[in-house]
């Protein structure tokens, strides 16, 4: 990377990072404090308020991503990040339910990935563009294990109030490291790996290997908010104090990041990536059939949750690669912001009914509701085709060239272990998958440069 992609990447990672932690923080508080607020009357209440960001965020980030190839990249970021920020401060506020969810509808509203996403293919050559998307993944992940333990014992000196209001101090600091740190791109074009193209919309929505994936993601997203609306008052229950939740959840996310680094090697190294995939979804589906079925003391919550946690980073890790080998060569941006999409609806559905359900059935209500999904995403996953091996790579055509699209995209289709060509003009890219064994990158750029 040259030293300006660098600090645009790790920028933008950090960027993402501090919007990140101020919602991950209050995943593992969130119930226990909304269940203290005036007009709170059950945890459907709380469910709604927990998910009602996902809602917003769910309409708002693809066109928002699109307002920034009009308006700019910068100007879409600032505005959210504002918004963001107001809805923190709302959140902090808010002396009932009503406002804390309202908080949170303003939070998500701040729809801003899909921007951030834009502009860092902007300031990106396609070269090094996966390893700067690959900074931001690392970021978002590391950031939610470290949440999970920091949550609880920030709540405790602070309160789930000074929470949201260091969210929404982090997310300001966030606006002026984009301002100040993160260089303006000299050039701002549509990139299809990173962005979502209306028109190929209808054929992303009808891939069923695509749909299978973009099921997955709102499944898991949705297990995951139904479970931190019951978990806490679960631990509580087993009687831990929600000052010394953290302790549970350390050891967990520990041991669910060293497994996932192994099995994610295996599966992409070995091919084995379909295996490893339904494997996590199977360990998820036991995991939530356990605490559906068998929440009766501590160390039966501690074993289902490491359970989880290994699955959980697997898949989190495995579904962006998955989308990646699947979607077609110049529709990956699109079938990540359907992806993106998704979850963002998981998130909502997830903690809506997560509530609903606690407060009419107890936690086998809420459990049971997340193995149903966990065992028809299994049915799903079973049943889907292995991915070839393959990875996506992109090549710059340079400004100057004025050749036939589509002459070179047949060329460039013809070559030893390229299993897919586009090349479009308007971008001035190449898109190819090749294979990840055999595909020679000189005579792909060679035959670039033949063509000029």
């Amino acid at each position: 990377m040259t030293p300006l992609e660098l600090r645009a990447s790790l920028g933008l990672a950090g960027v993402y990072a501090l919007r990140m932690l101020g919602m991950f923080l209050i995943l593992p508080v969130f119930a226990l404090y909304a269940q203290t607020l005036p007009g709170t009357h059950s945890h459907t209440a709380i469910g709604f308020a927990l998910g009602a960001y996902g809602l917003t965020q769910a309409f708002l980030q693809l066109p928002l991503g699109m307002l920034s190839d009009h308006v700019g990249r910068k100007k879409v970021i600032y505005g959210g990040l504002l918004v963001f920020a107001a809805g923190s401060f709302i959140a902090a506020w808010a002396p009932t339910i009503e406002w804390l969810t309202f908080g949170r509808v303003i939070q998500g509203a701040g729809a801003i990935s899909a921007a951030v996403t834009a502009l860092l293919a902007d300031l990106t050559s396609e070269e090094n563009r996966t390893k700067a998307m690959a900074m931001i993944g690392m970021s978002i992940g590391t950031t939610f294990a470290a949440s999970l333990v920091l949550g609880p014992l920030l709540a405790r000196y602070i309160g789930v109030d000074g929470i949201f209001v260091l969210t929404g101090v982090l997310t300001i600091a966030a606006l002026v490291g984009v301002k100040y740190l993160i260089p303006d791109p000299a050039v701002s074009r549509f990139h299809s790996d990173a962005e979502t193209n209306t028109q190929r919309l209808p054929a992303v929505l009808k891939h069923p290997q695509l749909l299978r994936l973009n099921f997955g993601i709102f499944a898991l997203h949705a297990a995951q908010m139904s479970m931190f609306v019951v978990l806490p008052f679960a631990l509580i229950a087993h009687g831990l104090d929600k000052a010394h939740h953290w302790e549970v959840y350390l050891p967990v996310v520990i041991v669910g990041f060293f497994l996932m680094v192994p099995a994610i090697i295996y599966g992409e190294k070995k091919g084995k990536l379909k295996t490893v995939f339904v494997g996590a979804v199977a360990l998820m589906t036991a995991a939530q059939l356990g605490m559906a079925l068998a929440l009766d003391s501590f160390w039966l919550i501690v074993l289902w949750l490491t359970l989880y946690f290994i699955a959980f980073n697997i898949l989190e890790a495995s579904l962006p690669s998955l989308i990646s080998k699947i979607a077609p060569a110049d529709s990956k941006g699109t079938a990540m912001g359907v992806y993106n999409t998704a979850q963002s609806f998981g998130l909502f559905i997830g903690a809506a009914a997560g509530g609903w359900l606690y407060s009419r059935y107890g936690t086998g209500g809420a459990f049971g509701f997340a193995a149903a999904l966990m065992l028809a995403w299994l049915l799903l996953a079973i049943t889907m085709r292995a991915p070839e091996r393959v990875k996506t790579q992109m090549f710059h055509i340079g400004e100057a060239w004025r050749g036939d699209a589509g002459a070179l995209s047949t060329r460039l289709a013809a070559l030893a272990g390229v299993k897919e060509a586009v090349v479009l003009l308007d971008e001035r890219v190449a898109y190819l998958k090749v294979s990840q064994q055999h595909w020679d990158e000189a005579a792909v750029q060679q035959l670039i440069q033949e063509t000029h």
